[in-house]
């Protein structure tokens, strides 16, 4: 086992691939990962998903056979995503069953987003979630919902309804605040209802588009900073819930912690190293879901550096520089979410135009 990510594993943070793709799954590339790298999960994302179908003919067999049956194009994406994920779930399975229980969290998780285009409709959102959670038919596959001002009560409602939710596009403590307290929300409701408090969840914050954003604002010595500062800041207030008497009365009754999950940590500034944001936020019960080029990159060259503290360390000193600059961090946050659910539409539709044209049908519905 590599021993770059396995201080990582063994630090209790967990590796998990932000990619999936039919040859990842049939060429035993994923395989070697979870036995080499110490890969524990798998996230997927429209955008993934629209270069995975897109950019080859591993699909196109399957679309032609789906477009005979006369499904829409959105309905042939998620069987072809189900197919996909419901693979790599049982892949997983055996390292899942081996940690249910684990009062961290269990390993050997996959995700699947519901639609972009419902991010702004909480009941669709909602009775999504559920649809995909029971035809995936696997406990190991979280439903991703996005973190914004609708998506939030549809977590909570989600929650209590027992689906495992990875809660998507958060970028600042505030977003996080948000989702944990929807997570605990919909806990407390099965507690009281005399319901199995163990639905689990994540909280996904990404990281490098904070950096991204701000580059050309700002002078080259403030470069790849601000994102690793708001997420020290958010991982002081994910300890700090934790730390909770309300957390505590939870976990005495059998709930698991909604971890926090680094997102967007590949880099993507080339003057910078490629492993910035893995070594900048190791810390335990966390998990860092990594682009397969940031994953090899680390298993070849990463260093384990300075554990994350618990009290945010200087975090908000580096904030408060930023903001001396004139940044505004919590209306860069709520922009970030925005451009976020923005480029995920923007992606979905690129995919249904994909699927469109695979498919070249009179029965498939246009997606325009």
């Amino acid at each position: 086992m590599n021993p770059n990510t396995r201080k990582l594993h063994d630090l209790g943070q967990r590796l998990w691939l932000d990619n999936i793709t039919r040859d990842l799954l049939q060429s035993g590339t994923l395989s070697h990962y979870i036995a080499e790298f110490s890969v524990t999960g798998l996230t997927s994302n429209p955008t993934i998903f629209e270069h995975a179908i897109g950019s080859g003919d591993a699909y196109d067999d399957a679309i032609r056979a789906l477009v005979a049956q006369g499904l829409s194009t959105e309905d042939i994406f998620f069987e072809l995503a189900l197919e996909d994920l419901t693979q790599a779930a049982d892949l997983f399975r055996p390292m899942f069953d081996a940690s249910a229980g684990a009062p961290s969290g269990s390993d050997g998780w996959v995700s699947l987003e519901v639609s972009p285009l419902l991010a702004s409709n909480t009941a669709q959102t909602t009775q999504a979630a559920a649809r995909l959670h029971a035809r995936a038919a696997r406990p190991n596959l979280f439903i991703k919902i996005p973190g914004t001002p609708e998506g939030i009560p549809a977590i909570e409602q989600s929650i209590f309804d027992g689906v495992p939710i990875n809660v998507t596009l958060l970028f600042s403590s505030e977003h996080y605040e948000a989702a944990a307290a929807a997570y605990l929300r919909g806990i407390e409701r099965r507690v009281k209802a005399g319901l199995d408090p163990s639905v689990e969840s994540v909280a996904s914050f990404f990281v490098s588009r904070w950096d991204v954003a701000v580059k050309e604002d700002l002078q080259p010595q403030l470069h790849n900073r601000l994102g690793i500062a708001v997420a020290m800041q958010t991982y002081k207030v994910y300890r700090d819930l934790l730390a909770s008497e309300r957390w505590q009365v939870l976990a005495k009754a059998g709930a698991r912690p909604q971890r926090l999950l680094w997102a967007s940590t590949g880099t993507k500034d080339p003057v910078v190293s490629d492993t910035l944001y893995v070594e900048a936020l190791a810390a335990s019960d966390t998990i860092n879901t990594i682009p397969e080029k940031t994953l090899l990159a680390y298993a070849d060259h990463g260093k384990t550096g300075s554990i994350l503290p618990a009290d945010g360390g200087y975090a908000q000193a580096v904030l408060e520089e930023f903001r001396r600059e004139g940044v505004d961090d919590q209306a860069l946050a709520a922009r970030l979410q925005r451009e976020g659910v923005q480029s995920f539409t923007k992606s979905w539709s690129g995919l249904m135009a994909r699927i469109w044209e695979k498919g070249s049908q009179p029965t498939l519905v246009n997606p325009a």
